[in-house]
């Protein structure tokens, strides 16, 4: 059964930057000599991960909501610079587009199952969807149930 996390994008302010971040780091890695992939460290080493590798994905929270994926492609064991225990979860670089889904904040990573997960926007990838509505005006317009 696919499994899917869901994570606070903390210190992130939009979609394009998170986008730059990871652009970034990625160039960071590269200029390092290492293996020129996207991870992402956390403390802990999830206990789901060959349900996690098999198909899932991280979704993002961004500003309190959840409105991008980006598929996992490994969980790596780690240690981090004190020597401790650590996860590097290796994502793709590609980031899909979800439908924006309002989400209380938490710490950490939580498991999300397919069927809570939000949907892909049509043509979801970075750059698409141009001609929508701002994403501030839909979340009104949502609440108030007019789409």
């Amino acid at each position: 059964m696919t499994v899917h996390l869901i994570k606070m994008a903390v210190g992130i302010d939009s979609i394009v930057h998170l986008a730059e971040r990871q652009a970034w780091r990625l160039r960071q890695a590269e200029a390092e000599g290492g293996m020129p992939a996207l991870r992402h460290f956390t403390r802990h080493m999830p206990r789901r991960a060959e349900e996690l590798c098999a198909d899932g994905s991280l979704y993002w929270v961004i500003r309190g909501f959840a409105c991008v994926r980006q598929r996992l492609l490994a969980c790596e064991r780690r240690t981090d610079g004190d020597g401790d225990k650590a996860c590097a979860l290796v994502l793709d670089p590609h980031l899909v587009r979800t439908h924006r889904r309002a989400v209380r904040p938490f710490q950490g990573w939580r498991y999300l199952t397919p069927d809570k997960a939000p949907r892909d926007l049509p043509g979801g990838g970075i750059g698409a969807g141009e001609d929508e509505l701002p994403p501030e005006l839909a979340d009104e317009l949502r609440a108030l149930g007019l789409i």
